[in-house]
């Protein structure tokens, strides 16, 4: 093997192990309850158990004010008890776009008492931007990954694990081998 094919192939070498571990996390726009959206017949625990928020990405609540609004509550406790009298930040609009701007829990509730009882609720667990959901996350509720509100049902990821890094040494690779042939 020649010496300049030996110093492509360490080049390599190193551009794999180098960019293995980068990755591309983009940020997502949830639409909560997916195509039924914030509905009572919706299933917003089972919703929310396939899906990862993270900070940056963006939750849309759509929903008919006849329903009952949305409160953001402050604690574990009012969420539970579906306690709405002292929100954080009252949903009027049919429509609202929540940013998730930092990481933590946050709680969300209908202000109707029976929707809120039977289910009509939200609990996210927001996880840093460049948190890999495959580590030791802890088991809480997780998000939905969906396009934006004119496509509700569509959902996509826009993560790239390890795969993107080594596309780019594979695709770097080639050009260094080319150059020194």
């Amino acid at each position: 093997m020649s010496r300049g094919m030996s110093g492509a192939l360490l080049l390599l070498a190193f551009v794999v192990v180098a960019t293995s571990k980068w990755r591309v996390v983009a940020e997502l726009h949830h639409v909560v309850g997916g195509d039924r959206g914030w509905d009572p017949d919706s299933d917003l625990l089972s919703w929310s158990n396939h899906r990862v928020f993270r900070v940056g990405d963006q939750i849309w609540f759509t929903y008919s004010v006849a329903q009952g609004l949305i409160a953001e509550v402050e604690s574990r406790e009012e969420y539970e008890a579906c306690d709405v009298r002292n929100p954080i930040k009252m949903y009027n609009e049919g429509l609202h776009t929540v940013p998730l701007e930092r990481e933590g829990i946050r709680y969300f509730a209908s202000t109707d008492p029976q929707n809120c009882k039977t289910g009509l609720k939200l609990h996210l667990h927001i996880l840093p931007k460049d948190h890999d959901h495959h580590d030791n996350a802890p088991p809480v509720t997780k998000i939905v990954e969906a396009v934006a509100p004119s496509t509700p049902s569509s959902a996509y990821s826009l993560s790239y694990h390890y795969c993107h890094g080594t596309i780019l040494a594979l695709v770097l690779m080639f050009f260094v081998t080319m150059l020194l042939a």
